[in-house]
């Protein structure tokens, strides 16, 4: 199993589980900084290291009408200050080659969304910044799939990877989750994440827009833990209900603490087994 080092945070192997979190997108400048020093606290309370998310921009909103985020000039230096006056690693997705090489200056992990896992080019790029890569596997896709798209970061010299079970389409608007996934992409031999909150996304539900079934996170991220997975990653929100991109989704910051102790202790049995 491959470790991956992210400012002194360590992910995988025997390593204790990971947070990835925050906000969906970035909205208000000092509401992202509130997120991420209220996150950190809570981190640092539960143990856990914290890896803070948000999106510049959400470039696979379902409607033309759907906020994307600030861009990539604002919503890069709102992260940035995230990184230096919080203190914590960033993670933001990317969705074009242009944009890249920008990203990689402030961003520590490049996250690949799901519906661009294929797309060997944009890849390649990514994965020559030698930044860390976490790609979300596609809802279109099986997880031994995932070997071909770590092949193509491997050519590029890049072997710090890891990959995010995100849930696969089931019918209609819904998704499900599959832990067996966890499993078997980890035996590729790099650290895998359980991205919770999109598992229990409805894509397009609402039909200008997802829904989602926030009341299921617990459980899936119970059940994700035991499985043994090497970090949890999780969109959240002071008001998950007025979030400007995947509120239904999200959990509300104030439930994340009774949750994120019940994990880590279970980590701890699993961690302990391996």
């Amino acid at each position: 199993m491959k470790e991956i080092n992210i400012s002194g945070i360590k992910i995988g192997g025997k390593n204790p589980l990971v947070l990835i979190a925050g906000p969906c997108v970035v909205e208000k400048e000092d509401e992202v900084l509130l997120y991420a020093e209220k996150l950190k606290r809570i981190a640092e309370d539960s143990k856990i290291p914290l890896i803070f998310k948000s999106s510049y921009d959400k470039a696979n909103r379902s409607s033309i009408e759907s906020y994307r985020g600030p861009g990539i000039d604002r919503g890069l230096a709102i992260l940035k200050r995230v990184k230096d006056e919080i203190g914590v690693p960033i993670l933001s997705d990317v969705h074009n080659q242009e944009e890249v090489k920008r990203a990689a200056e402030v961003l520590d992990i490049i996250q690949i969304p799901a519906f661009l896992c294929r797309q060997t080019d944009f890849i390649v790029v990514a994965a020559r910044t030698k930044r860390v890569i976490n790609v979300k596997k596609g809802q279109f896709l099986a997880p031994w799939d995932m070997r071909n798209v770590v092949e193509k970061i491997e050519s590029a010299g890049n072997r710090d990877i890891i990959l995010t079970e995100r849930g696969v389409s089931f019918g209609y608007n819904n998704l499900v989750a599959d832990m067996r996934s966890l499993v078997i992409m980890r035996d590729l031999g790099y650290p895998v994440a359980f991205d919770v909150t999109h598992s229990l996304q409805l894509p397009g539900g609402l039909g200008k827009s997802s829904g989602g079934q926030r009341e299921f996170i617990p459980y899936l991220m119970r059940a994700a833990v035991a499985t043994g997975c090497d970090a949890v990653f999780m969109e959240t929100h002071h008001e998950p209900e007025k979030a400007l991109c995947d509120g239904p989704n999200m959990i509300k910051l104030d439930d994340l603490p009774p949750l994120l102790n019940q994990v880590k202790r279970i980590d701890e049995i699993v961690k302990a087994a391996l």
